[in-house]
């Protein structure tokens, strides 16, 4: 055998530079690919798990103010039940087209009352770290018994809210979520408790 084949030629400056560019549209197309999945994952999860929610009005005043945007957790109320303390969004009994923010007082089968601006669940005295002196509302209320299925809500600004004491406790079929994060504006983004 003779061993004067001829060296392996060293590739063009022509065909490095296609291999360069081929290099390059992979990458892209692994890009486009990549970003396109992260926006229908984050479609996904907008339309199925979180909903923008711009607060109207001062009714849930400290705590929310008016034109503030908050996210609402759509998912949490298939996984466990509404509870006492939680800041919940839903469609107004009155006009389903509207939504309303409120806190949840009262769960179904709870008495609920206020006497000279403190309300009382079950005769118990409610612990309202969350209720600044001002927004307290004086006015007596009740008692009333939460039906089964429905919640109790008031806002945070017992003054101005427009709440069950005026249209009576949510049915449950009309809470579509949990307020659980404020990112607008971002000097006051963080949890809501």
């Amino acid at each position: 055998m003779d061993d004067h084949s001829p060296p392996p030629s060293e590739p063009t400056a022509a065909s490095r530079d296609y291999e360069s560019r081929l290099a390059l549209v992979r990458e892209i197309r692994r890009l486009v690919r990549d970003v396109a999945l992260a926006l229908v994952v984050c479609s996904l999860a907008i339309v199925f798990l979180f909903q923008p929610f711009k607060v109207e009005g001062t009714s849930m005043q400290p705590r929310l103010g008016e034109h503030e945007r908050i996210l609402v957790n759509k998912l949490i109320y298939h996984l466990r039940p509404v509870s006492r303390g939680e800041v919940v969004v839903f469609w107004f009994p009155g006009d389903a087209e509207r939504s309303f923010i409120k806190r949840v007082i009262g769960v179904p089968g709870d008495r609920v009352e206020i006497r000279a601006g403190q309300v009382y669940v079950n005769r118990e005295p409610l612990a309202e770290p969350y209720l600044s002196e001002p927004f307290r509302e004086v006015e007596d209320f009740g008692p009333q018994v939460v039906p089964p299925d429905a919640y109790f809500v008031l806002g945070d600004h017992r003054n101005v809210s427009n709440d069950s004491r005026s249209w009576g406790p949510v049915p449950r079929s009309l809470i579509y979520g949990k307020a659980f994060v404020r990112y607008w504006p971002l000097t006051r983004a963080g949890w809501i408790e």
